[in-house]
């Protein structure tokens, strides 16, 4: 019924919009070009601690972009979408746009879509660059797993560019929508993980404790520690250079179960900003 209502062309104009602005201003570009090159200098120099320099393995540059990835996909996603509606508010150009023949809806699924193509284009082209140039050295398998994580990259991006829009439906004005953000990435990149590890320790750290118990299924409440385990347990390499590994039972590191967890990331947030402006 609510697909019935909703215009996609109406949608599609949005998005189109909100997706050659981000040309237009080269913020795709810049950040692209940022992607490219800290891939190729940590594919390169990973291992410069170890007395080494140069490409080792597809498992091991993944293992070392990962923590890349998470501090920096989830900011660029939060910065770019914290003002998706507010910012359209405090223009005065938001009322403007309601009273054309779209929905609120309809607005809010281009403004993200819009976004979306935006930082996934510069997600695959960054990263997609850094592995053309490195791809003479990988396996056709290797090659899987590399593509396999700039897909898990976008979907992390996704997830908190709709985090983003939610908080641009319900803030007041930019500056506490900026402030919330902020506030969000500190939570989900800094300090979520420290505070089930401090949990899981002062209650004596065992596996058999209700708390052991449920570690495993509350890192699913974190994007970031979801696409950390998708990529972690999908490399046999890397296994056992994180300590998220050896409490995660083997059934929830299916890579279908936690793309899954990505996708509802990116829906239940959207789902909520749609009905909130609404």
């Amino acid at each position: 019924m609510i697909l019935k209502s909703i215009e996609f062309r109406q949608i599609g104009v949005i998005a189109g919009k909100e997706f050659w602005d981000r040309i237009r201003n080269r913020w795709v570009l810049a950040v692209a070009v940022v992607f490219t090159a800290l891939a190729l200098v940590i594919a390169y120099f990973g291992a410069a601690q170890q007395g080494s320099v140069g490409f080792r393995s597809v498992e091991l540059t993944i293992a070392s972009l990962v923590s890349l990835v998470i501090y920096l996909v989830p900011l660029i996603a939060l910065i770019l979408g914290f003002d998706a509606i507010v910012g359209e508010r405090e223009r005065g150009s938001l009322d403007l746009l309601l009273s054309m023949p779209i929905t609120r809806v309809e607005l809010l699924l281009g403004k993200f879509l819009g976004l979306a193509a935006a930082l996934s284009f510069s997600t695959v082209a960054g990263f997609g660059a850094a592995g053309v140039v490195l791809s003479s050295g990988m396996s056709l398998n290797a090659l899987f797993h590399y593509f396999g994580f700039i897909f898990s990259s976008i979907l992390l991006g996704m997830s908190f560019l709709s985090l983003a829009v939610s908080v641009s439906v319900i803030a007041s004005d930019r500056t506490s929508a900026s402030g919330i953000a902020i506030a969000l990435w500190f939570l989900f990149v800094l300090v979520f993980e420290l505070l089930l590890l401090g949990i899981l320790v002062a209650t004596g750290g065992g596996m058999g404790t209700l708390a052991g118990q449920l570690f495993p299924y509350l890192l699913f409440l974190n994007p970031a520690d979801v696409f950390r385990i998708l990529n972690v347990f999908t490399l046999e390499e890397v296994r056992t250079l994180y300590g998220l590994a050896t409490v995660l039972p083997e059934h929830l590191s299916n890579p279908a179960l936690l793309g899954g967890v990505m996708v509802l990331w990116i829906v239940a947030p959207l789902s909520f900003a749609a009905w909130r402006f609404k």
